[in-house]
């Protein structure tokens, strides 16, 4: 029997990986250190992996930016815009794919969500025309192989690399399989004479797979299996059950088959199928969240598996990469010890799956024993009381708190806000500068008393209000200079929550955030952001959107608790939420704005299964934004939406505003308002906030030409992608400076 695991975290226990490449990028460290430190940071994940007892070791998992990004680069699938830059300054060169070359004003490629997790992924730009590829990945699986470990490299295979690429049509993207199998098969034979097994990673499995993938997946499967050699093929799916697909997963003949069984909904259908040759990987431990695996349950489901088909074809692992999910539990000392001691990183993962292995295996020893004892099912909570006073409040949710009082063209005649045609915002954060994040932790550390802190976070307020004004931006935002995380400022103001010190995952390149826990019932004893909007709309008579993170967000970009349904938990957050609006539009707040970025990022990975989750997500939002007046103007915000085929659900939220990302696609995201008329306003986003190029004014232009191609001109806002957090205020001041002279062009056009 083997255990392994599907991928481990890329960013190192302390963020390694992050300070060096963002030294990298600011010249301070040459190439070579760099590549040193990313491959101390691979050494010591096969180690971690190895010291658990684990008996296969992955390779090829580490990324110095993203894996799709590699994948597209072993393949050569490189846009014509980069070949030249990757061909003359190798990292440089990758980098400016994933980034923009601000220099020579090069746009990066398109980044959006890894199926329905908070990882993105650079969006491969399929061409007929493929350049030399380049992987690294045979000489780190040769370089583990050397070092004594027993390795497991894995691919992205190439029916889902195809399906998540950009192509000019479903003929050309799958005409490119037989060009891109070559490279496959190449690096299949050059791993089997190192390896024992190959993991070849086909998550599309789980989704609605199109046409072109079902044809094309089978014949491409038996191509690789046949280049095998020696070395036997994993083909891995993850993050749901396979259901229609079962039938092509098994048909190639590959040697496992890896599924996810964290939530175990088809065991007995799989098991029945299951070829006598074909060894079956059981992903039973959860690595999307930070919970200890439930021993006893786990046990007995592995048990009733290897009576079936023995334990000389069950492999034992994680259910995914263990990317999702921290590094290292034992770098938290400032966690309560019973909330602690429910939780498991990444590296107690891979200690799960050994000890699982072993009992599986009838090796029970006092490791399994003690993991076994300290498995948790329950969760700490509220005292009673309050927990009653929560769940009753929720219960008593009814039809009525889920509708303004008024349709949006009845509120918009009641919002006289005086603002212009084509009307200019931002999403609502600006740059945390050093000195934000430098007085922020003296705050933490006791350096700066409360008085001291509140007096240098209003004076940040007021120098953003007049940066702004100087702008010319018509609605203002006060900037969220005291908000360290959109998720996480809130859930330190409410009850319910917990927080890491080191709970760090990777959102994308060298961004990492480290997601709030869940772990008990939502309760806010007081308001979180009315003192600061309030002060902020005091400096100025241009309105300022009070600025607040939505239910579905808040969920999907925290660790929450597996005790009651999300949908539960969202009501809760929901119910929070509308006190908060409330008490912002009494404060004189005339536009709230409600972020939900991640609501289609929670969307089921089947269509059939959509209705029912955009169902409670929708009414959820309205829950929450519903219990202000008609001239009080909602807004929210999506990015990296794909929001198409949801179009008529993001309608059902009735926000008054929504704002979207749209630059990188060139506001092809825009097309469906071709044959949906979206009934509200709508502001897409013009630029890029993830890359420091600044877009010229023309450029924006453009853009909102084209959006009006679309969306009626009382109807269109003007923003950025997102919010502005990331970057610095000299690459802020001038993109905003250009998107305010696009408008007034725009304006000036219009008002004649």
């Amino acid at each position: 029997m083997h255990t392994h695991i599907l991928g481990f975290p890329r960013i190192g226990k302390n963020r390694e990986l992050k300070r060096a490449l963002e030294s990298f990028w600011k010249n301070e460290i040459p190439e070579h250190e760099l590549l040193e430190k990313s491959d101390q940071i691979r050494r010591e994940n096969w180690r971690i992996q190895s010291d658990a007892g684990l008996s296969l070791i992955t390779t090829g998992d580490f990324s110095l930016y993203d894996h799709v990004l590699d994948t597209a680069v072993m393949l050569g699938s490189i846009p014509k815009r980069f070949r030249q830059s990757l061909s003359e300054s190798g990292l440089k060169g990758y980098f400016d794919m994933a980034r923009g070359n601000a220099q020579k004003d090069v746009p990066a490629m398109e980044m959006t969500k890894w199926f329905n997790t908070n990882y993105h992924y650079i969006v491969p730009e399929l061409s007929k025309n493929l350049d030399q590829g380049r992987s690294n990945i045979v000489e780190e699986t040769r370089k583990a192989a050397s070092l004594g470990y027993n390795p497991k490299p894995v691919l992205l295979g190439p029916i889902t690399f195809l399906t998540l690429g950009h192509a000019e049509s479903e003929s050309m993207r799958w005409g490119l399989l037989d060009h891109i199998l070559e490279t496959y098969i190449q690096k299949i034979r050059e791993l089997s004479g190192i390896c024992e097994w190959i993991q070849i990673d086909e998550p599309v499995l789980c989704t609605d797979m199109s046409s072109g993938a079902k044809s094309s997946a089978p014949e491409a499967w038996k191509a690789l299996k046949k280049s095998s050699g020696d070395a036997k093929l994993m083909l891995a799916t993850y993050f749901g059950p396979l259901e229609d697909n079962l039938e092509s997963a098994l048909d190639p003949g590959f040697d496992a088959l890896h599924t996810d069984m964290s939530r175990p909904r088809e065991t007995e259908r799989l098991l029945q199928n299951l070829p006598q040759k074909t060894s079956l990987s059981a992903g039973v431990v959860n690595g999307r969240n930070i919970w200890k695996t439930d021993f006893k349950s786990v046990c007995s489901h592995l048990g009733d598996i290897a009576e079936r088909i023995g334990t000389e074809r069950l492999l034992i692992g994680s259910s995914c990469s263990l990317l999702h999910c921290p590094v290292d539990i034992a770098g938290e000392k400032q966690l309560d010890p019973a909330i602690k001691d429910w939780m498991a990183f990444a590296v107690q993962k891979c200690a799960e799956i050994s000890y699982l292995g072993e009992a599986a295996q009838g090796n029970e020893n006092e490791k399994t024993n003690t993991a076994n004892q300290k498995s948790v099912s329950a969760r700490r909570s509220h005292p009673r009381v309050k927990v009653e006073k929560i769940r009753k409040r929720c219960r008593d949710v009814d039809e009525n708190m889920l509708n303004r009082t008024s349709d949006f063209i009845k509120r918009r005649e009641k919002q006289d806000l005086r603002l212009p045609l084509f009307p200019t915002t931002t999403i609502g954060s600006f740059p945390q500068t050093a000195q934000i994040r430098s007085n922020r932790l003296k705050y933490k550390k006791g350096r700066l008393n409360r008085e001291e802190y509140r007096h240098f976070i209003k004076n940040e307020i007021k120098g953003i209000v007049r940066k702004q004004e100087n702008i010319g931006l018509d609605v203002l935002v006060h900037g969220e200079p005291e908000r360290n995380d959109m998720v996480e400022y809130f859930g330190q103001n409410l009850e319910g929550f917990c927080f890491t010190e080191n709970g760090w995952v990777q959102s994308y390149g060298s961004r990492c955030v480290k997601p709030p826990v869940i772990y008990g019932d939502i309760h806010r004893e007081k308001p979180i952001t009315v003192d600061w909007i309030k002060y902020a709309q005091s400096l100025t008579s241009r309105p300022i959107k009070g600025m607040l993170t939505g239910p579905v967000t808040m969920a999907g970009w925290s660790f929450v608790r597996d005790d009651l349904p999300r949908s539960e938990v969202c009501k809760q957050l929901a119910l929070y939420l509308r006190d908060e609006i409330k008490d912002l539009e009494t404060a004189g707040i005339r536009i709230i704005q409600v972020d939900e970025a991640a609501f289609r990022e929670g969307l089921p990975l089947k269509r059939k299964d959509w209705e029912e989750y955009l169902s409670w997500a929708t009414k959820i939002f309205r829950l929450a934004t519903s219990g202000v007046s008609d001239e009080t103007q909602v807004h929210t915000h999506m990015c990296y939406s794909k929001f198409n085929s949801i179009i008529k659900w993001i309608a059902e939220m009735d926000a008054d505003v929504i704002s979207i990302e749209c630059s990188r696609s060139k506001m092809n995201l825009l097309e469906v308002f071709r044959e949906f008329r979206y009934p509200n306003e709508i502001g897409p986003g013009v630029y890029d906030i993830h890359s420091s190029r600044i877009p010229s004014e023309e450029e924006m232009y453009s853009l909102l030409e084209k959006a009006l191609q679309y969306i009626p001109k009382e109807n269109l806002w003007i923003n950025p992608d997102c919010g502005l957090k990331t970057r610095d205020w000299a690459e802020a001041e001038a993109s905003l400076d250009n998107m305010v002279k696009a408008a007034l062009r725009l304006r000036k056009e219009h008002a004649k």
